[in-house]
């Protein structure tokens, strides 16, 4: 597959804390405006600009992509954000507890998204990718990176830990989520052997997180094709900014489950027909300890439940999410469609069991279910087949930061 080395905006070193900040999809807009209102600098002013508005403005209207490019144009000629003097890659590791990743920064050929070669495993919902096209064409920049990752290679893991091992950093800070992140730019020569390898060695990458802005990167680089007569190929608006992790390092968490009611049945009723589905007991656990597994949570008491997954079935149909949401979900409580049901969340997995157990305990909810995560195995072995996982399938932790890089066009 196809990288190179970009000459991108970057936060001054004094700044880049001020600056980082979560992606845009991972808060809502109250939050984003609690996160970023006493910092003028976090780019959340410029990835949901509505939260520097009216409170009842439409998310999507013009003037929210306008006040986007001003206060992005504003940080520029401030000099919080600065332009790198040549074309470069970055090592961005990320420690969270006991857990740490290290992934590479570069550019993706949009032509590698069309034709398969960076395989997605999502839906994209129209309104959310049409908002961020709005907003990467305005700016012509990619603000926020996409999560994707790769079969490991060790020439490629090699090359970076002779950076990261013995060079100090070009930013290390810790995240108020107590998450510390470390950039190191990478020497040119190491850019040009990491790219060999891609070219040679990694035939392909898999979107582990950012559909939407994946999505959009393409639109734009479409648009930007058709409107430019002289179009060659070797624009800027044919790549997209990335971070491309090894699978071998990272960390996927469960996507729980809640339900607002138990379709008219009693408590009993249901308990009794989920016992014809699968093996049910009553547990202390809270969390499922291996997959063909999971624990449901109701009034009070925590239930395992297991299965005997299907040898034959396919990548798709031996998920956890797809067998409880197949043999449950809907013939039991009617969820026909959790992309559109009203009656269902998704509890990411990083507010851990408590949060199902205060879901149904406030009467919000009636029953929950705590997910075996999916394996970075399956994902790819899913987006390998060309299936889409069930929506809400996999969370990753730790989350990119925002602003640390950013790929102009």
């Amino acid at each position: 597959m196809r990288i190179r080395p970009f000459t991108g905006l970057v936060p001054a070193p004094r700044f880049a804390s001020a600056v980082a900040a979560v992606p845009y999809d991972v808060v809502n807009r109250e939050e984003a405006h609690e996160l970023a209102k006493d910092n003028p600098l976090n780019l959340l002013h410029v990835d949901r600009a509505e939260i520097d508005l009216d409170e009842d403005i439409d998310p999507y209207s013009p003037a929210v992509y306008a006040k986007a490019r001003e206060t992005f144009l504003e940080l520029q000629q401030h000099g919080v954000l600065t332009r790198e003097t040549g074309p470069c890659m970055y090592a961005y590791r990320q420690i969270m507890g006991e857990h740490s990743q290290t992934g590479l920064v570069t550019v993706c050929h949009t032509e590698d998204y069309r034709n398969e070669v960076i395989k997605k495993h999502e839906k994209t919902r129209p309104d959310k990718e049409d908002d961020r096209t709005r907003l990467v064409d305005t700016l012509s920049a990619n603000t926020g990176p996409i999560f994707l990752t790769y079969r490991s290679h060790a020439g490629v893991t090699a090359l970076i830990n002779t950076v990261t091992e013995n060079e100090p950093p070009l930013y290390d800070l810790t995240a108020s989520d107590g998450v510390r992140h470390q950039v190191w730019r990478l020497p040119l020569g190491k850019c040009v052997s990491i790219t060999s390898i891609f070219e040679s060695d990694i035939p392909c990458a898999y979107v582990a997180d950012g559909h939407h802005r994946a999505a959009s990167a393409f639109r734009v680089s479409q648009m930007r094709r058709e409107a430019n007569p002289a179009h060659n190929g070797s624009e800027d608006y044919n790549w997209f900014l990335s971070v491309l992790f090894p699978g071998s390092e990272l960390a996927i968490l469960p996507y729980n489950r809640a339900v607002k009611d138990l379709n008219c049945l009693s408590r009993e009723e249901f308990l009794e027909k989920v016992g014809t589905i699968f093996k049910v007991e009553t547990t202390t656990d809270k969390v499922p300890t291996q997959a063909g597994s999971a624990c449901m949570y109701m009034k009070g008491q925590w239930y395992k439940l297991t299965w005997q997954p299907s040898s034959s079935a396919s990548p798709i149909d031996q998920l956890d999410v797809s067998i409880l949401q197949d043999q449950l979900l809907k013939p039991l409580l009617a969820i026909d469609d959790p992309r559109t049901s009203k009656r269902i969340d998704f509890i990411g997995g990083i507010r851990g069991s408590d949060e199902l157990e205060k879901l149904v305990d406030s009467r919000q909810f009636s029953v929950a279910f705590s997910m075996y995560p999916v394996t970075v195995d399956q994902l790819m072995a899913i987006s390998d087949a060309d299936q889409i996982m069930p929506p809400k399938s996999t969370w990753f932790e730790p989350k990119l930061r925002s602003g640390l890089f950013i790929h102009t066009f």
